[in-house]
């Protein structure tokens, strides 16, 4: 999962006596318990030195890098000036890091060398580590933003509804009552009888025949399978039969546990794991229809949506790039911030050749500069990212299959 906003309004009728109970729950009389976050993000970087750089080269020669950059700028320029970004131990306010984008802007308008980017980033520049470099390297996996049939009404085609966020559905966020809760993801659920707990599952919401009474429908499609993957990406566009475009995005979800259904079906031997990618699941979730409710109650995270114009946007509220945007763990890593990864992709030769295409070992090994704009419920940890890969046939193909380790640096100018 991917861009989760971190914002949510609470139900007008959240009444007096259950903001008590909330209260109380706070302060630990134990109507409800939360789940523990360790709190590392000191530990999630290691500043180097200079010898331990690594070579800075961009495999796609800075192709549309000054646009991500200038999405990373408008969200620093939101936020307050003395806003703290942290990476590791250090901490650099959000004026600092708007310098920090500038000055790498201006540098690169002169095209610089390989030799004079390496230099000026080793006299300029910090660079961090992830803390997951040295343990196995960090996790790659690809997002991109589909396309799938689908209408504003239902009828006997389009019977799969994307939902927007409940009336019912109501976010705590337990840092604002206390520093001990720092670091642990918001509290969702609903109200029930003066008490605040879980909001419906999947499998809930699947059953409910009158769901739509909490949640109006922004969208109807045609496969109750696109609208799982559509869940997955976090974003998509729908295609009317009168080809009218309408673009949906991330709303909200309902709080409850994500899982994967991807390691569901590999943990019990239905796809092996070297054959696993987006398209096995597909292909396997059409080819057994009855027992699709078994696997896709699995994950009982349920996201919603909303239609927007543009993007799509990550977690940041800016307008993704493909190639050059990337979504990380948003308790570790600082938002916005300029990274440099090293991973592969597919070139366009591997795509054509049926036969390797899925060879990850045939894949172009590529150094690119990317910004953290984004982040998912299924990223979690210094040893994940996710590329967001665009919205073509290339974008599909790539994020499909992409599951490769590799190497992720974050920079900041030098104070």
């Amino acid at each position: 999962m991917r861009c989760e906003p971190t914002y949510f309004i609470f139900a007008n009728w959240f009444g007096r006596s259950a903001i008590i109970i909330v209260l109380c729950s706070l302060l630990g009389c134990g109507v409800f318990e939360t789940r523990e976050l360790p709190d590392t993000r000191e530990h999630s970087v290691k500043k180097l030195s200079v010898a331990q750089f690594p070579q800075f080269v961009d495999s796609r020669g800075f192709l549309a890098l000054d646009q991500a950059l200038a999405q990373s700028l408008v969200y620093f320029h939101k936020v307050p000036a003395s806003r703290q970004f942290f990476f590791g131990p250090d901490h650099y306010p959000a004026s600092h890091m708007i310098r920090s984008l500038e000055t790498l802007q201006a540098f690169l308008a002169g095209n610089p060398s390989p030799s004079d980017l390496n230099r000026f980033i080793r006299d300029q520049y910090h660079v961090y580590a992830s803390a997951a470099n040295d343990r196995g390297q960090v996790l790659f996996t690809g997002y991109f933003e589909p396309t799938y049939n689908g209408s504003l009404y239902p009828d006997d085609r389009f019977l799969y509804p994307l939902y927007s966020v409940p009336g019912d559905l109501v976010e705590i966020d337990l840092a604002m009552f206390s520093d001990k809760y720092k670091g642990h993801d918001r509290l969702r659920g609903r109200v029930a009888e003066n008490r605040v707990v879980p909001y419906f599952s999947r499998q809930h919401i699947n059953a409910m025949t009158d769901f739509h009474q909490r949640a109006v429908p922004v969208a109807w499609l045609e496969s109750r399978v696109d609208r799982f993957f559509l869940e997955i990406q976090g974003s998509g566009r729908i295609q009317t039969p009168d080809k009218e475009i309408i673009r949906v995005h991330y709303a909200g979800s309902n709080g409850n546990q994500y899982r994967s259904i991807g390691r569901y079906l590999i943990e019990n031997r239905e796809i092996a794991k070297e054959n696993m990618s987006m398209q096995a699941i597909r292909q396997w979730l059409e080819d057994n229809p009855h027992r699709m409710d078994e696997v896709l109650h699995h994950n009982e995270s349920f996201v919603f949506f909303q239609t927007e114009t543009g993007g799509p946007f990550g977690s940041i509220g800016v307008q993704l790039t493909p190639l050059r945007s990337i979504a990380t763990d948003y308790r570790l890593f600082p938002r916005g911030a300029l990274c440099f990864i090293k991973t592969a992709l597919p070139g366009p030769d591997v795509i054509e050749d049926v036969g390797v295409s899925t060879d990850l070992d045939r894949w172009d090994k590529v150094s690119l500069f990317v910004m953290n704009q984004d982040t998912g419920g299924a990223i979690r940890g210094p040893a994940r990212a996710d590329l967001f890969c665009g919205s073509d046939g290339y974008a599909k193909f790539a994020a499909g299959h992409m599951n490769i380790r590799g190497q992720l640096y974050f920079l900041v100018m030098k104070p």
